[in-house]
C-alpha cells in the first residue's frame, strides 16, 4: 500500500490525540469495540463462502387518492 509508506510514530500519535479530542477518553473503548466489530464481520463476509442475500426492506406503502371530479 503506498499511502500507509509515509505514517510512522508520530503521525499516528497526532492522529490518537485528534481522536481523544473529539470523541473523549471516557468513549475510546467504546469506539474500538464497535471498530473491531465491524472489521470482524467485514473479514467473515469476506471469506464466506455464502452468497450474501440483502435483507429486503418492509415495503412501503403508497397513498394513492382517487382523482377527485370537479363539477363546473
Amino acid at each position: 500500500m503506498p499511502f500507509v509508506k509515509g505514517i510512522g510514530v508520530p503521525e499516528l500519535l497526532i492522529v490518537m490525540v485528534i481522536i481523544m479530542i473529539i470523541f473523549g477518553v471516557g468513549r475510546l473503548p467504546e469506539i474500538g469495540g464497535y471498530l473491531g466489530k465491524g472489521i470482524r464481520e467485514f473479514r467473515r463476509v469476506q471469506t464466506s463462502d455464502d452468497p450474501v442475500t440483502p435483507v429486503p426492506a418492509e415495503p412501503v406503502e403508497q397513498k394513492t387518492e382517487a382523482p377527485q371530479e370537479t363539477k363546473a
